[in-house]
């Protein structure tokens, strides 16, 4: 099968522990694109977030795309057009800023080159900015400061704790936005309906590519729904182990160059 789009997800994937891009990823991606292999780079992180990685990958020469927000956003990297994005409804934010702060975690969005947050120390906030390389700007009162359109939130906190959090909120707000986890410490809250398989598979209908023509590589499990529904799903040496359990192909870690590995494999070979 030639495969036309190849979908990562950005961290514990296509980065390695150190949250870089090794130089023989990197050079096997653009002998990929080089081949016409669209990337698609699939990831909760904001679409600001994620531009470094594209442009360190040629995507504006190659003509790639930037999956924002768990899907949340999609941007034709070439052109710089936004083909999708969904709204966090504004009524809910209260409801989410009460939860962060009844349990005493931070609740930050984004705008922007920033971070917003009540806590800009938190570890974890920190832990946000630095993955995403963005700034952090305090804000006293969160709901006031956030009166731009918003894609996703963030609760961040202790993981055990954390958790107890998100199965009551994802009970309160099942049939409203998704509720779910993408690092143990990160609670992610966006629109119903957001996650990457279905804004990969409303990118691929656009781009009249079909579902078999597609590989898709991730680790967490918010790549679960992606690695399901693509052509080829590959989990990463380290991934969760229901991902392992749904993928086709098992590559190596993400310490090993496990997505050199697999398009190596199966697109340049």
């Amino acid at each position: 099968m030639a495969y036309r789009l190849l979908a990562l997800d950005l961290d514990g994937t296509l980065t390695d522990p150190k949250k870089k891009v090794t130089e023989l990823t990197r050079s096997t991606l653009i002998e990929a694109q080089q081949r016409g292999v669209r990337l698609v780079l699939a990831s909760g992180r904001p679409t600001y977030g994620i531009a470094p990685l594209a442009d360190l990958l040629e995507m504006k020469r190659y003509e790639g795309y930037v999956m924002a927000y768990n899907g949340g956003e999609v941007t034709d990297w070439k052109t710089g057009e936004v083909l999708y994005r969904k709204y966090l409804d504004y009524d809910v934010l209260p409801y989410l800023y009460r939860c962060a702060s009844e349990n005493g975690f931070a609740i930050v969005t984004y705008e922007g080159k920033y971070v917003l947050t009540e806590k800009p120390d938190d570890e974890y906030v920190l832990k946000e900015a630095l993955l995403n390389v963005m700034e952090i700007k305090k804000v006293d009162n969160f709901i006031k400061a956030v009166q731009h359109p918003v894609a996703k939130c963030l609760i961040v906190g202790e993981p055990t704790r954390l958790a107890v959090l998100e199965k009551e909120m994802y009970e309160h707000l099942k049939d409203s936005m998704g509720v779910f986890r993408s690092e143990p410490y990160f609670l992610e809250l966006v629109p119903k309906g957001i996650d990457k398989a279905a804004s990969l598979a409303a990118l691929a209908e656009k781009t009249g590519v079909r579902r078999e023509e597609i590989m898709a590589v991730g680790d967490g499990f918010n790549d679960l729904t992606m690695v399901r529904y693509a052509g080829l799903g590959v989990a990463m040496g380290n991934a969760q182990a229901v991902v392992k359990e749904n993928a086709d192909f098992i590559t190596l870690s993400n310490e090993e160059d496990g997505v050199a590995y697999a398009v190596k494999k199966y697109i340049l070979s």
